[in-house]
């Protein structure tokens, strides 16, 4: 028999499941808000005079995709223990590798986002050189890259990806498949619709300094808030905002943004890494 059709991203009920699920397996969330948590304690560590303002370099490609790999989890599990939490009550049995594997192919896709993101990294670098630095065109390419991220919130393609990641139940019936491949297969699918939901707001870190916790932070209150905040379409106005805002203050005012540093004269090195070329 089909699932038949789940609720829209827009009733209130559209999440009412994932939420029952975190009070019935309030285990498996503490797990990954401890992991997250961890997670955020090594990303501050590490990145600690990392940030050398919006594009920053990103390491040797080692590094880096250790590092995003880390930030990934702190920002990502959060607002998908929820989904996990149903996954793991939906198994019945007690079998607790399959969440694991589950939470694991989620965690894959954004990997093969940060290998994507350093190849991107190396063809920039070769093409555009310092011409992306941030008294060229680094600051009109920051509020471009915000604007960009503000007009997808409303896109039919954002939309789907979100409708997906606020629907858990309906996403894990109309994808379900048994064992522990299929839970690694789920795992990667909800991370895909995650990935097309959010790649923008990820720009927006990178163009504001992917080094920097504070917009780290931001950029994860902002995911969770449109993830699991009941009123959509107030979370898609808000995240719209807020990024129009920062676009008007990087146009007008870049000094004033919180936490960020400018080097004017400083060339952006725009996804490079910082120890010398993407194979060092």
């Amino acid at each position: 028999m089909s699932a038949g059709p789940s609720r829209t991203a827009d009733e209130p009920g559209g999440l009412t499941a994932a939420f029952r699920a975190v009070r019935a397996r309030v285990g498996s969330v503490l797990v990954l808000l401890v992991v997250a948590g961890v997670c955020w304690w090594w990303a501050a560590e590490q990145m600690a005079g990392m940030d050398t303002g919006p594009w920053s370099s990103l390491g040797s490609p080692g590094w880096f995709l250790g590092a995003w790999t880390v930030m990934m989890a702190a920002m990502m599990f959060p607002s998908v223990s929820p989904t996990v939490a149903l996954y793991a009550r939906m198994t019945r049995a007690r079998r607790p590798h399959l969440p694991l594997a589950f939470t694991s192919g989620y965690l894959l896709v954004w990997v093969a986002a940060g290998a994507l993101v350093l190849a991107l990294a190396a063809l920039a670098g070769a093409v555009a050189g310092d011409a992306l630095a941030w008294d060229r065109a680094g600051r009109p390419l920051t509020v471009a890259t915000l604007l960009f991220a503000a007009l997808y919130e409303f896109t039919p393609w954002k939309s789907a990806c979100l409708g997906k990641c606020r629907s858990p139940l309906g996403f894990l019936l109309g994808t379900w498949r048994d064992g522990w491949r299929g839970a690694t297969l789920m795992g990667i699918k909800l991370g895909a619709w995650c990935l097309g939901c959010c790649w923008a707001l990820m720009a927006a870190m990178f163009a504001l300094g992917v080094m920097n916790i504070v917009w780290m932070a931001s950029v994860a209150l902002l995911i969770a808030l449109e993830k699991l905040l009941p009123w959509r379409r107030t979370a898609t106005y808000v995240t719209a905002a807020v990024l129009v805002g920062l676009a008007v203050f990087v146009l007008v005012a870049p000094h004033a943004l919180p936490g960020t540093t400018i080097e004017p004269m400083t060339p952006m090195s725009i996804m490079i890494p910082a120890h010398g070329a993407i194979g060092g």
